[in-house]
């Protein structure tokens, strides 16, 4: 069953917006795995092209 995340990555008007994302990421065995990471909202799109 899956889990809802909630959570505050900002404050009213301070600092930068924050995202989390999820990648799937496929192991040597072909067995695929998920790794998580919060960046800011301008990286989001340049960490899914890596």
């Amino acid at each position: 069953m899956a889990k809802k995340v909630v959570a505050t990555l900002k404050t009213a008007g301070e600092g930068k917006d924050f995202v989390k994302v999820f990648k799937a990421v496929k192991s040597k065995n072909g067995a695929y795995s998920f790794k998580e990471e919060i960046v800011s909202g301008e990286d989001a799109k340049t960490y899914f092209k890596k």
